[in-house]
């Protein structure tokens, strides 16, 4: 008899999982996706008759297995986007990553000469304790180049004070970079970038959701189900020790599972959760996401994926523009769309807006940005609304989270993985390896430590995806 595995979510590391999961015969699997599609955050689809996704995904690995198992997916279907992403400051635009010598001949001779004073004073007297993102950020970049190109930002994405904040965050997305070393190698003849400051990404034909429709393509014809708009409504251990989901259509038995649910709703409706572990659930913190989609009468607003809006003035914090994706998919299309993010938590009245309030919020962003005229360009809009897509690093998250991850090791089977499932900042790559990994576990019979991904794990093999295929580093 089959073993029997159920995955909840069909987001990146759920479809993934499923996907490797279904190439072994001696399993059935069953993924329990509470919407009507396939992707989660990571999903594209049709508005203002074109295809965009789900706020600007780009895909870059440096880990070949997941870059083969891409691959094995899309196929030759995809294309090497440029990336151009900047920083929108003061009516300016700025490199991101930074690139020190452009941005202080932008800011001017003053500012420059008193950001360089800022950096060389945190060289030299560094802060002993960069437990906070303020204080880690400020000893790379010094205070001011911090409070002029991350505070901003950041505590709009998190809604947080940045001394609030943990510095695992800035370590998972800064990483090594510092003013310091791309000051030194602006001047190296044979000049080696750092691999957070890649130039170029894939991107599938069809939108970034392609992948997952793709993979849910070969789940199904190897004989793995899928059940759409359900709803979990209680996890069980039983006496055999498997586990028993209650759904909306019924009960189900399996001797696996592999969820990518919220962490929090997770622990709520699983049965066997102590009150000990209950009462840290509180600490884990998500923030959401509203995307606003704008289709406007004007082409060539700008060069840029997407833009980082810093900003106070401004209330988005982030701004994408379909159009510079893979511009010959648009053709001749003479309107462009962009996706304006604000990010929130649930008791923020902004969560609550109705559609037609936001169309005073997106014209004077749209006007205080320069990238319309008149609020007449605005042709049409959507409103999405995402929730829980954040996990928020406060300072005392880690002891809370660490706390849940022994309680849910002392499980047989069960794992939890996405960006949700394990509460990490995962980009896209991380949680397409969690559910790679979650799939061994159990098909292989391997011990991989899902926890450990995105931290700092070893690459088993380094490589990265070219216009001709796989390059081994």
């Amino acid at each position: 008899m089959k073993k029997r595995v159920a995955i909840i979510g069909a987001g990146p590391a759920g479809m993934t999982a499923g996907y490797e999961i279904s190439k072994n015969n001696k399993f059935d699997c069953i993924i329990y996706e509470s919407t009507s599609a396939v992707g989660g955050m990571a999903r594209s689809f049709e508005l203002f008759d074109r295809t965009v996704d789900l706020g600007p995904h780009r895909f870059f690995s440096n880990d070949t297995r997941v870059n083969k198992l891409w691959l094995e997916v899309i196929g030759n279907n995809y294309k090497m986007v440029n990336r151009i992403t900047r920083i929108f400051y003061k009516n300016k635009f700025f490199d991101y990553p930074l690139k020190p010598f452009k941005a202080l001949i932008l800011l001017g001779f003053t500012e420059s000469f008193l950001c360089l004073f800022s950096y060389f004073n945190s060289f030299l007297f560094p802060k002993k304790n960069t437990d906070s993102f303020e204080s880690w950020v400020s000893n790379k970049f010094g205070k001011r180049l911090y409070r002029i190109f991350f505070k901003g930002y950041t505590e709009k994405l998190w809604g947080i004070k940045c001394e609030s904040l943990t510095a695992e965050f800035a370590q998972q997305r800064i990483k090594k970079f510092s003013l310091g070393e791309a000051i030194i190698s602006a001047f190296k003849v044979n000049k080696t970038k750092h691999k957070t400051l890649v130039d170029q990404f894939a991107y599938p034909l069809g939108g970034n959701g392609k992948v997952y429709d793709n993979m849910l393509k070969t789940y199904e014809s190897n004989g793995g189900r899928i059940i759409f708009k359900s709803n979990i409504l209680e996890i069980s251990l039983t006496e055999k020790n498997t586990y028993l989901l209650k759904t909306e259509i019924g009960n189900e038995e399996f001797d696996f599972l592999i969820s990518s649910m919220p962490i929090d709703n997770f622990l709520r409706i699983f049965k066997s959760t102590k009150t000990s572990i209950l009462n840290s659930v509180p600490s884990l913190v998500f923030r959401n996401t509203i995307i606003v989609y704008v289709q406007l009468n004007k082409t060539n607003l700008f060069k840029d994926q997407w833009l980082y809006i810093q900003d106070e003035n401004i209330l988005t914090g982030r701004v994408t523009n379909f159009n510079n994706w893979v511009p010959d998919i648009i053709g001749d299309k003479k309107d462009t769309v962009l996706a304006l993010e604000y990010w929130c938590y649930e008791m923020d009245s902004i969560w609550a807006l109705e559609k037609k309030s936001f169309s005073e919020i997106i014209s004077k962003d749209l006007l205080n940005c320069g990238f319309i005229d008149e609020r007449n360009e605005i042709l049409d809009f959507e409103v999405i609304r995402i929730p829980k897509c954040y996990p928020v690093y406060k300072d005392d998250y880690k002891i809370h989270l660490e706390k849940i991850q022994n309680f849910i090791d002392g499980f047989d089977n069960l794992q939890l993985i996405g960006r949700y499932g394990s509460f990490k900042y995962n980009n896209q790559d991380h949680s397409i390896l969690m559910g790679y990994l979650a799939a061994r576990n159990i098909t292989k019979n391997e011990k991989n430590n899902i926890w450990d991904i995105n931290t700092d794990y070893e690459y088993h093999e380094s490589s990265i995806i070219t216009e001709t295929g796989l390059k081994t580093n």
